[in-house]
């Protein structure tokens, strides 16, 4: 298991270093330094004085990707390139160009925040999906198993908007029980957290639902199931003791890789619910066209989505003995 883990650690690298190039190239391709700086400084007749002290402030009068001395030798250090982009595989993500605050302490500021709101949506949601979904599987093809169907189906119709703004009007506007909007520090933030957790939890259950109730579906059509009817054990007990371990895999596929991605926030919710989290910070940043901040959060996603695999494969082996990594 131990070389699989570094065989899998070392394939991260050549992943991350595809996608930090590809983001370097997509920013770069469209905004050239002067563009950037113009965006920055935000007004439409700016001196080229004014341009250059934004970019030598910021490290953007170096060259792109390539830097020549005066003997003609190249090298690819104290360019754009580095300073920017390789320098992100240490956690150096440099100063926001809009505010000029230290990205990495917004990061582990605002990271509370985003999992704050998103481990109680994930661990209440994985309780309550896996829940409803067997109780389907119990009760299917009659009325209930279709009722419940219908229930997943208009769900995910629904925007998540929807509930954003309807949990907005009805819980705090109309009924005044926890405020619209808003965030505090300390044992004070439960009120602020309520509602957001409320609505993550209500706009996920309609695909969430579903899918168990499919996963289980398929595992009752299977040979060790009609094996345990006919030991005469009961149909809930069947579910539970033996359909849902063996349904461990395809669950945790779609559940342990979401697991480090809890950090990185929910971009839609934490902007309307004003909460100070990695998924409000994304958005401002791109409203503010702060590319700096953008390439940091892209790279710090890649990074936590190939751990979230690397964790997967692991859980493989804990759910199902036959399992082994090499």
């Amino acid at each position: 298991m131990l070389r699989y883990l570094v065989r899998r650690v070392l394939y991260a690298f050549p992943i991350l270093i595809g996608v930090n190039i590809i983001t370097f190239a997509l920013f770069f391709v469209v905004n050239t330094p002067d563009d950037m700086a113009r965006m920055q400084l935000g007004v439409k007749r700016v001196t080229p004085e004014a341009i250059e002290n934004w970019k030598r402030d910021r490290e953007y009068d170096r060259p792109l990707l390539w830097n020549a001395d005066a003997e003609g030798i190249g090298r690819i250090r104290d360019t754009i390139f580095w300073n920017h982009s390789i320098r992100l595989f240490s956690f150096d993500f440099g100063r926001a160009e809009s505010d000029g605050r230290e990205i990495g302490h917004e990061i582990l500021a605002r990271m509370g925040p985003s999992f704050a709101i998103a481990l109680p949506v994930f661990l209440v949601g994985l309780a309550t999906y896996v829940s409803f979904a067997l109780v389907m599987a119990l009760f299917r093809a009659t009325t209930l198993d279709l009722f419940g169907v219908v229930l997943c189906v208009v769900a995910m119709a629904i925007s998540s908007m929807f509930y954003i703004i309807g949990g907005q009007f009805l819980v705090s506007k109309l009924w005044n029980l926890v405020p619209i909007s808003g965030y505090a520090s300390g044992l004070g933030a439960w009120r602020f957290m309520i509602l957001p957790v409320l609505v993550g939890l209500v706009s996920n259950f309609g695909e969430a639902g579903r899918w168990y109730r499919t996963i289980f579906l398929e595992e009752i059509q299977k040979e060790y199931v009609r094996t345990a009817r006919a030991k005469g054990l009961s149909e809930w007990r069947i579910l539970v003791h033996h359909v849902l371990r063996n349904a461990l895999i395809p669950i945790l596929t779609g559940v342990v890789a979401v697991i480090p991605l809890l950090f990185l926030g929910s971009l839609v919710m934490e902007s309307f619910f004003g909460i100070p989290g990695l998924g409000s910070y994304t958005i401002d940043a791109i409203g503010a066209q702060d590319f700096t901040v953008v390439r940091s959060m892209v790279f710090l996603g890649s990074l936590l989505y190939i751990v979230g695999l690397i964790l997967t494969d692991l859980s493989y082996t804990l759910v199902d003995p036959r399992i082994r990594l090499q």
